[in-house]
């Protein structure tokens, strides 16, 4: 009979307020999301401009301060951003994937967006991103829509994925 490795407990996960001293950390994982997944399905013109206009640095000095952050042994391994009912953006360090980062941040923003009033929540993906398409399916959110990616002038198609809350 084979064995099965042992199960590894869920880490301690902490979710909370971005700070201003979490910008780097920010920075640095919306890096390792792109390099991980962004980057294989871009144009090197897409690409070029990303690095070129910084625009992780643009982005969290836009919006950092609005994250919710996940930390796990002291470290920021991951964020979620919305602004009313729409997500804008789930990053999770590629080194605490499917680790249950992912779902505590959704948890967070879920809970806001109804506690908000909001009877669903919106977010998009794209078609390429099939990881995070069963991540979302998993979660209850459903395809209501599908349109050119007109952010990476890559080909692109974006899903736009809705979750009602009720």
């Amino acid at each position: 009979m084979r064995s099965l490795p042992a199960m590894t407990s869920a880490p301690d996960i902490l979710i909370r307020q971005a700070r201003p001293d979490d910008a780097a950390a920010c920075q640095a994982i919306l890096r390792d999301t792109f390099e991980s997944t962004w980057l294989p399905e871009l144009t090197a013109e897409a690409a070029g401009a990303f690095r070129s206009e910084d625009r992780p640095a643009a982005y969290v000095g836009e919006r950092g301060l609005l994250f919710h952050v996940a930390e796990v042994g002291g470290q920021v391994v991951g964020f979620i951003d919305w602004n009313g009912d729409f997500i804008n953006a789930l990053h999770v360090r590629a080194s605490h994937a499917r680790t249950g980062v992912g779902g505590r941040l959704m948890d967070r923003a879920e809970a806001a967006i109804a506690e908000a009033g909001f009877p669903a929540a919106r977010l998009e993906t794209d078609t390429f991103n099939q990881r995070s398409q069963a991540f979302y399916a998993a979660r209850g959110y459903r395809e209501a829509d599908r349109y050119p990616d007109e952010e990476w002038n890559s080909g692109l198609t974006t899903v736009l994925l809705v979750k009602g809350l009720g």
